[in-house]
């Protein structure tokens, strides 16, 4: 389950695999393929790029408490990202995803948080969770169809706090 290649809509092969350290060299080819509105959407904030130390802290992660998967193409480029950080109790995860920006809209970002959500539910998590800029009208599409459940968040009107709940989620959705 931790590698797998899937079809994208337009029917393009690409891989999914764990987020390697050595992947820290695809960074800057990836990110050049972001645009500032989506890294804001992803970050928060107005990023203009990512620094080296920020880079090697996202390929470094702790696999106790993370994983993330990257999606390459035939050629090994990096088309896109989707983290999961445990809570500390290992029971509800939270994720993140970030998508070279020309690849929204071909069914990507969906087999990727797809991957993702498997990969939580087989660890034996309780649920997914996120923040979503109010904005970010696709994301909040795409969980609502991933059958994510979303509500604003109290102290600040522009997110949403969006939470999928794994036992709602049957085996064959995630396969």
């Amino acid at each position: 389950m931790l590698s797998r290649h899937v079809k994208l809509l337009n029917g393009e092969m690409v891989i999914l695999r764990p987020l390697r350290p050595e992947d820290a060299a695809l960074y800057p080819d990836f990110l050049s393929k972001v645009t500032s509105f989506d890294l804001r959407l992803r970050f928060f904030s107005a990023i203009r790029e990512l620094s080296p130390e920020m880079i090697d802290k996202l390929v470094h992660y702790d696999p106790n408490n993370a994983m993330a998967f990257v999606a390459l193409d035939a050629d090994g480029k990096l088309l896109g990202v989707v983290r999961l950080h445990d809570d500390e109790k290992h029971e509800n995860g939270e994720f993140a995803i970030l998508l070279r920006s020309h690849l929204k809209g071909r069914g990507l970002g969906w087999l990727m948080m797809k991957h993702m959500i498997a990969y939580a539910k087989e660890h034996g998590l309780k649920a997914v969770r996120g923040q979503v800029l109010a904005e970010n009208t696709t994301m909040l599409q795409m969980c609502g169809e991933l059958g994510f459940h979303s509500r604003h968040d109290p102290d600040d009107p522009g997110t949403y706090h969006v939470e999928l709940p794994l036992a709602e989620v049957p085996a064959e959705a995630v396969a």
